[in-house]
């Protein structure tokens, strides 16, 4: 956690001098290094949070670029990949909680990105088919969304 940390922290301060390309090359250390200890993490939360973290400076960063279809990406990416992660029967019970509850964030990140920048095919996708499965499913959460 105190590599991943460091490096969030570094690509933090270069966002905020404005040295965008050095920042994003940071963030996406930082995602890398979240993807590559996700399941190895010692405290799920920790492991989510780094994981969710990681994809929202990187979709802030391409916002203030004005690249709002990159942010898109990675705010579906985030939201998919945690869904993905909390029904993989191969992960530990725990990290799959933790992904389950953290997704409640990345669907929230993305709802209120689309208020505002408008809807992207991927997450436009990704909302329909959290109302497909509800009304397949009628009573039943959805996989994609707040639960």
């Amino acid at each position: 956690m105190d590599h991943w940390k460091q490096i969030i922290e570094r690509a933090n301060a270069l966002f905020a001098q404005g040295q965008w390309v050095e920042a994003r090359e940071h963030y996406l250390r930082a995602l890398a290094l979240a993807q590559i200890l996700f399941a190895r993490w010692g405290n799920p939360d920790e492991a989510v949070a780094a994981f969710v973290v990681a994809h929202h400076n990187l979709a802030d960063l391409h916002l203030h670029l004005h690249q709002p279809e990159e942010s898109a990406e990675y705010l579906c990416a985030a939201h998919e990949q945690l869904l993905d992660a909390a029904h993989r029967h191969d992960l530990p019970g725990p990290l799959r909680e933790a992904a389950l509850r953290h997704s409640n964030r990345t669907y929230t990140e993305l709802l209120e990105f689309i208020a505002v920048h408008g809807e992207y095919p991927r997450a436009a996708s990704l909302l329909a088919g959290a109302m497909g499965q509800q009304s397949r499913h009628p009573g039943a959460h959805p996989r994609y969304g707040v639960h």
